[in-house]
């Protein structure tokens, strides 16, 4: 059984606020809460459990969605068919990125976004990221492709900025080379 969260929507105005700092230990509601994202973001990438549960396809999930504005963030990576690599970084920060660009070839996407949303958006090809897990232990992840796009999509959350923020207005659809850029 799975009791769908609540995420907010693109106008929704709480999606537009800078997220605060967490100190620990972290609440036994904000652990739960974690456990259920995780649950979710599998089930939308499991096709018989998205469709039994009408859900959304998504990798990713940050606080400030749910109108909670803490910096957490959660990813769930599928790494082979229904094995998954789940991600909870609080507090998370990039210090490093390459200098190579990329853009997801078929476009971002978000669950508090509704709709189709034309244009690419560019992004770091690896980041690492440094933050800490749920028993405030310090983490640090390198992530590449499609998790660094991931990683980044999500830490905007926390800062108030939607993906179709970065899309350039004036050239929003990238060629198969601007895609992959230094």
């Amino acid at each position: 059984m799975l009791k769908k969260l609540k995420i907010l929507d693109e106008s929704d105005k709480r999606l537009r606020k800078v997220s605060d700092n967490v100190t620990f230990p972290l609440s036994i509601e904000h652990k739960e809460l974690i456990k259920k994202i995780i649950k979710q973001l599998k089930y939308s990438q499991i096709e018989e459990k998205q469709e039994k549960y009408n859900l959304r396809p998504g990798m990713g999930l940050a606080f400030p969605q749910l109108g909670i504005h803490k910096r957490i963030i959660v990813i769930v990576e599928e790494v082979e068919e229904n094995k998954f690599n789940n991600h909870v970084v609080i507090n998370p920060e990039i210090i490093s990125h390459s200098v190579e660009m990329i853009a997801a070839e078929a476009g971002e996407g978000c669950l508090s976004v509704n709709r189709e949303v034309e244009g690419h958006v560019r992004r770091y090809a690896r980041v690492t990221i440094k933050g800490f897990d749920e028993d405030g232990n310090k983490i640090k992840i390198r992530a590449r492709e499609e998790l660094a796009i991931a990683f980044q999509h999500e830490i905007d959350h926390l800062n108030g900025i939607l993906f179709y923020d970065h899309i350039d207005k004036k050239k929003p659809i990238l060629n198969e080379i601007e895609i992959r850029f230094i």
